[in-house]
């Protein structure tokens, strides 16, 4: 039975699954927008009102967001937005790292047929036709770049490799695609993104020629620009206010 009367539904398992998934995207972007200050208290019924949703996915999405390392789990019950240190960038940008070189390692050594790489090399060949992008370019730049490092992940054949590497990119600024916009607005922009193309043609190029340790050493660098980059955006306050999530890293001159 689905409803218990025509004014007041039950939503089924599947309506509550989608509207769970909607709650979690719209909390993860204002958390990373800033609507919340790092250590406040995140209560259910003000965001009930807030998003116009049950407490059921509601729930549910704090529940994830505090698995993905967002929010904080109170030992009392609740939770608090979590405050990040340059450390913990640091670490996460490592982290991942280690894990893209290894998936790309294991590209290398478990590629049975050339015809695998399709969709890397086609990710790869769009994102070089597309160059800097622009703002009307800059969307689809975002999903083909994720796009390139997701089929990555396809090609090492791990779902373990997977699940750890999805945990990881969801904190902020580890993902491949997190500090893309506020880079395009580094001095040497143009550079940077050329440096990021010729990476990945090399890490197609080394699976391709099933070279595994060449591959993870590849894909580790390509991680570890993100470090760099994160240090040239921190000296220029206004395009560290572009960088999502911001407002939850404690900087060291921070009071």
């Amino acid at each position: 039975m689905a409803t218990l009367d025509a004014k007041h539904p039950v939503p089924g398992p599947a309506e509550v699954t989608s509207q769970t998934g909607r709650t979690v995207l719209n909390l993860r972007e204002m958390l990373l927008r800033g609507d919340f200050s790092p250590g406040e208290r995140i209560s259910e019924l003000p965001l009930v009102a807030r998003l116009g949703v049950s407490r059921t996915p509601i729930r549910l999405a704090l529940d994830r967001l505090a698995n993905e390392g967002l929010l904080e789990v109170l030992p009392a019950g609740g939770f608090v937005v979590r405050e990040f240190t340059l450390a913990d960038i640091w670490d996460s940008i490592e982290m991942r790292g280690v894990l893209e070189g290894t998936a790309a390692r294991l590209a290398a050594e478990k590629l049975t047929d050339d015809r695998e790489l399709a969709t890397l090399r086609r990710c790869r060949d769009e994102l070089d036709a597309m160059l800097i992008p622009t703002i009307d370019s800059f969307t689809h730049y975002l999903e083909l770049n994720e796009a390139f490092h997701s089929s990555l992940v396809d090609l090492a054949q791990s779902s373990m490799l997977r699940r750890m590497l999805d945990r990881v990119m969801s904190l902020p600024f580890a993902s491949p695609s997190a500090l893309v916009f506020a880079q395009s607005k580094l001095p040497r922009a143009a550079d940077l993104i050329w440096v990021a193309h010729e990476q990945h043609r090399a890490i197609v190029e080394a699976i391709a020629n099933r070279q595994g340790t060449r591959a993870e050493s590849l894909a580790r660098e390509h991680a570890l620009m993100s470090r760099r980059n994160l240090e040239s955006i921190l000296q220029d306050d206004h395009i560290w206010s572009c960088v999502p999530g911001a407002s939850l890293i404690k900087l060291p001159n921070a009071g």
